[in-house]
Formats: C-alpha cells, sequence, structure tokens
C-alpha cells in the first residue's frame, strides 16, 4: 500500500525519494528553486552533475518530493530520470559507508520487489485487528531510505521471518551456564518459566537439557531467534557450544510472528502472552537490531518506575489515559547484546469491550481505493473533531509525562498504538522504553521514584554525559519527544490530510501549538513548558541519514523551521 508520495509501480523511485527527501532535508545538498517550463523545480549540483525534482516543503522543513520527478541533466540530451547507483556514487561519504548503502538500498528494493510478487494483499486494511494490521502496514519507515535494508536477510528469510508473510515459528532455545548469564525475572525462575512456556515445554526441555549432561543448577534458559541461530551458530556461538558454555536444545514452545520491528514477536498460539523481543545482527533503517546490553537487564525498573508515576497521576487516567505495556523480564548471555531477550506485555488482554488498536503509523498511509486508512473515520466523525480528539488521546498523554513529570520517551509511530471505538480515539498505549527514557535529574517531577541505575550496573557509573537515560539538558528532552512524535510522526499525518482531506499543515499545527498552549494555562504549568522551548522559532533535530553517511555513532543536528512557534500561526 502507498505512502502519500509513494510510486507504487517501482520501488527504486521510492528509495530514490527518500533519500533525496533525507539529503536536502538535513542540508548535506545546497540547492534553490528555478523555474523551467511553467514548472518550479528544486535544483542542485553534486560531483559535477545537475539534478532536479519537483516538491515542496512540509511541516518542519520536511521535503515533500513528487514521485518520479527526479532528473538528471546529460548535456547531449537534456533532463532524463535519474539513476539511484549514479546519485550514491556521487554522495560526500567513504567508499565503505558508500558501499553499505549501496547494498542496504538494493536490498530494499529487492525485497519490496519481493512483497509485490509474492504477497496476497487484501482490498483494504481497514478492518483487519491489530496482529493482521502489523503484517499488512508493509510500507516501512516513511523517512529512511533503508526502510527495509534488514541485512544478512535472504529471500527465504524475509518469507520465514518477515512480517508481511505473517509466518509462524517456535523459538529456539539454548541452555547458558549461569556464570555467562544475567536476568532480571519478576518472580521465582522456575514458576517465571512455568507461566511463561506451560509444563509440557518446560518439562520438554528440562528433558533435552538432561539427555545433554546438563541441569538447571548449572544452567539458565534463553531464548534465540532462530533466524539468529542460524546466523551465529558457527561464529559467535562456536566456541561456546564446543565448550560447553551452550548446550542447544532445538525449538519449542508456541509459535510466534514478527511485528513490524522484525526482533519483537507476537506469540501466534495465544495472543494474550508476553510479546518477545529478541536480539538480531541485521541492519535495519538505522539501526543494528541487537539490544543494547545495559538496557536489558534495567527494562524491569523502567518499566515500574514509568508504570508506577502514570497510576500515580490521577491526570493518566481522566483526561489524558495513558497505557504502557511493560516490560517485565529481560536475559542476557553475552555483552555485546546478540544473544539477549526481553518480554513485553501483550496488548491484547488491555482491550475493553467493544475497544479496537491500530498501530500508529497506519494513520499516515493510504488504501488501494486511493483513500487514506482513516477516511471513513473521518467521514463518520468530521475531519475537525476528531482531529481535536486525537490531539487529546496521542499528544497530550506524552507531553504531560514531559511538562509535568519530566520525562521523555520515543513516541515514533511503531512505538504508539492507538485505542479506538469505531474510529473516535480514546487512548494512548505506549511500547518500547527500555533503550528510549530520558530524564533530567532536575526536572523530574518526583526524582526518588527513579531507579537507582547506579546499582544497577556499573557502565553506568562509567557512562559519560547523555549516553544512557539521564541528559544534561533539558533541550535534550524537547528533541527526543519532538522529533519522534511531530518531525517523523505527526508531520506525516499533517501532510496526509493536505494532500487529501484539504487541511493545510499550517492549520494542524497551529491548532495543535493553540491546544499546548491550552494544555500548560488548564494545569499551571506555563513556567516549566517555557523551559522546554517548543515554540522557538528554529529547533535542532536529528539528521538521521547524515550519521549513516559519516560511519560514526556520532548524533548529528540540524536547524529546522518550527510550525508551532507563533510566528507560523497563521490558519489556512
Amino acid at each position: 500500500m502507498p505512502l502519500p508520495e509513494e510510486c507504487t509501480a517501482r520501488p527504486e523511485e521510492r528509495v530514490m525519494r527518500q533519500l533525496v527527501e533525507a539529503l536536502l532535508f538535513e542540508k548535506r545538498l545546497s540547492a534553490g528553486w528555478q523555474s523551467a517550463a511553467g514548472e518550479q523545480y528544486l535544483c542542485w549540483r553534486l560531483r559535477g552533475i545537475d539534478y532536479r525534482c519537483r516538491a515542496r516543503i512540509g511541516a518542519f522543513d520536511r521535503v515533500r518530493m513528487e514521485a518520479g520527478s527526479l532528473q538528471q541533466r546529460h548535456d547531449e540530451r537534456g533532463w532524463l530520470p535519474a539513476s539511484l547507483q549514479r546519485l550514491i556514487t556521487a554522495l560526500p561519504a567513504l567508499p565503505r559507508v558508500r558501499g553499505q548503502l549501496t547494498t542496504e538500498l538494493a536490498q530494499t528494493v529487492r525485497l519490496c520487489r519481493w512483497n509485490r510478487q509474492h504477497l496476497v494483499t487484501p482490498p483494504s486494511r481497514r478492518q483487519l485487528d491489530f496482529a493482521r494490521l502489523e503484517a499488512a502496514l508493509d510500507e516501512g519507515h516513511p523517512y529512511h531510505p533503508c526502510f527495509k535494508a534488514r541485512t544478512g536477510f535472504s529471500e527465504s528469510d524475509h518469507r520465514h521471518y518477515g512480517p508481511e508473510a505473517e509466518a509462524r515459528f517456535q523459538l529456539v532455545w539454548l541452555a547458558v551456564e549461569r556464570s555467562r548469564l544475567r536476568q532480571a525475572l519478576p518472580s521465582e525462575e522456575s514458576a517465571f518459566w512455568l507461566a511463561e512456556l506451560g509444563g509440557d515445554t518446560w518439562d520438554l526441555l528440562s528433558t533435552r537439557l538432561h539427555g545433554l549432561g546438563g541441569s538447571w543448577d548449572h544452567y539458565a534458559l534463553l531464548p534465540l531467534h532462530p533466524w539468529q541461530w542460524q546466523n551465529q551458530r558457527h561464529s559467535l556461538l562456536a566456541e561456546g557450544l564446543e565448550q560447553g558454555h551452550y548446550l542447544y536444545l532445538g525449538a519449542a514452545g508456541d509459535h510466534y510472528q514478527a511485528s513490524q520491528s522484525v526482533r519483537t514477536l507476537f506469540n501466534a498460539d495465544h495472543p494474550h502472552k508476553a510479546n518477545i523481543k529478541l536480539a538480531m545482527n541485521m541492519v535495519n533503517s538505522s539501526s543494528l537490531r541487537t539490544l543494547a546490553p545495559h538496557s536489558v537487564c534495567s527494562a524491569p525498573p523502567i518499566s515500574r518506575w514509568l508504570t508506577g508515576v502514570v497510576a500515580s497521576d490521577p491526570l493518566f487516567n481522566e483526561r489524558y489515559p495513558l497505557t504502557l505495556l511493560a516490560e517485565y523480564a529481560g536475559i542476557i548471555a553475552e555483552e555485546q547484546g546478540q544473544l539477549a531477550a526481553i518480554w513485553r506485555q501483550s496488548l491484547f488482554p488491555l482491550l475493553r469491550p467493544g475497544e479496537q488498536a491500530v498501530p500508529f503509523n497506519a494513520l499516515m498511509m493510504l488504501e488501494h481505493d486511493g483513500r487514506p486508512f482513516i477516511a471513513d473515520w473521518l467521514a463518520q466523525h468530521g475531519l475537525e473533531s476528531w482531529l481535536e480528539q486525537l490531539f487529546e488521546v496521542a499528544v497530550l498523554p506524552v507531553w504531560h509525562l514531559l511538562v509535568a513529570h519530566g520525562i521523555a520517551l520515543e513516541a515514533h509511530g511503531q512505538n504508539m498504538v492507538l485505542v479506538h471505538r469505531n474510529g473516535w480515539p480514546v487512548r494512548l498505549v505506549l511500547r518500547d522504553f527500555h533503550e528510549s527514557v530520558e530524564y533530567v535529574p532536575a526536572f523530574l517531577q518526583a526524582p526518588e521514584r527513579v531507579p537507582d541505575f547506579m546499582a544497577m550496573d556499573p557502565c553506568y557509573r562509567e557512562g559519560a554525559p547523555n549516553q544512557y537515560y539521564w541528559m544534561e539538558t533539558i533541550e535534550l528532552l524537547r528533541e527526543l519527544v519532538m522529533d519522534t512524535l511531530f518531525v517523523f510522526n505527526l508531520s506525516e499525518v499533517s501532510n496526509l490530510l493536505e494532500r487529501h482531506c484539504g487541511l493545510s499543515e499550517n492549520r494542524f499545527w497551529s491548532r495543535l501549538a493553540a491546544r499546548l498552549d491550552r494544555y500548560a494555562v488548564e494545569h499551571g504549568l506555563q513556567a516549566r513548558q517555557c523551559r522546554l522551548g517548543h515554540d522557538a522559532r528554529q529547533l535542532y533535530t536529528e539528521s538521521l541519514l547524515t550519521r549513516k553517511l559519516s560511519g560514526n555513532r556520532v548524533d548529528y543536528h540540524h536547524l529546522i523551521d518550527n510550525p508551532l512557534c507563533p510566528e507560523h500561526h497563521h490558519e489556512s
């Protein structure tokens, strides 16, 4: 299914579009407007080659390029469609970085083609339940050009372990010497496994362990993604298997299905049971999809802290309903985060009668009929009323946690779940906190609630400023929330509504700005909200592609115009 700017016929067009949009947005290209034959083009020169495209500049300076409009000049033949490979070759990056980018973009194109050739897509996704919708939302990241890179995945792997094909598979299990493993469990170990696996699977794994000469006195249990097992058995795991540090117990237990993130799995046999997030040695979008080692056993105390904060504030129940899917257990057996698992509450038992749930990124999509996924909701409830309710339900819980409590969460499209009744937003569900919560100690409303990170792991005591969860400046909290919730998330919704529903982005963001102002006044939080600087004329935002092109782990930022600034509040 398409994004608003997507050319559905050729995956190469979308990859090239998002690559150019990111380069322009992050100011990696020096571009200007020129007129030709009655058309306005955004033009630039790269390594001696002239390029142009038709585009507009949306909210937060997001570049929205018209699909299929990118051209490069050939002296003897004039303007012709641009070449992706030639564009990559000209990028300002080290050869090894360009080579890696070429591989990831080619894989993205290949897997998109596979989806189109092999998947039977429904005429509309509007009536799918949450699990089916997670699989059917095959568009991937709407900004990053490597949105389906999945390095190391063959087409067979994509078919068996990618979310789009909805394949079901069992986890594989390792017994790990206890001296090589750390775990944070909510109960006594055998009770935990009996609750998670059931008696039959626990007995089966125990029998296999005993058959290999092991016992639970000396070994503990760890699940692995079957792809990770195949990928690492002859490398990372080889020596440990040979020396008996690890014992392979084989596949067992319930069947799972990949979510949009690939590494987080739903229990397909018993949907009310936990989601499991497993380390995978692959790069997708910007990140290696292992688990940050420090975060695995910190996940349960972080979840207890956050759920305690939410439970302590009546506004999260009465005005800004917020549900957190707690990460309640974590196990890690290797210090690079390649053998690790985190257990997270399932959404399904938390849905009330009459409620339905959709991943938040569904709101920015189009269906095969050319209408937005949310078109029927808008027709039923009215665009203006529905949008006001969306702000109440999807923005204000995250904003209240930041302004009133001093806690910033990474609220992007895959981490957010919108709960609705017949399309009317009623509450927000957030997930995935173990690597993406930030705070400034002096800005916390209840600092005594924060977990004692220094006692959890030596790495926290030795960490550099801004390396883990505690930040030095409030600006970093503002950036995390506004980047993930506004710049790379709600801006996709505002773009959709302008292109397909006649609501200008100016009106969208001026209305949200007014609602944030009213929020602060209603709760006497003007001073705290002002400290965030959320309505400054310009803001710094993360440069995701620049970081990738740099080939290092340093964060890069660039300035963008802010539609929440009062100077921009003109309704249209």
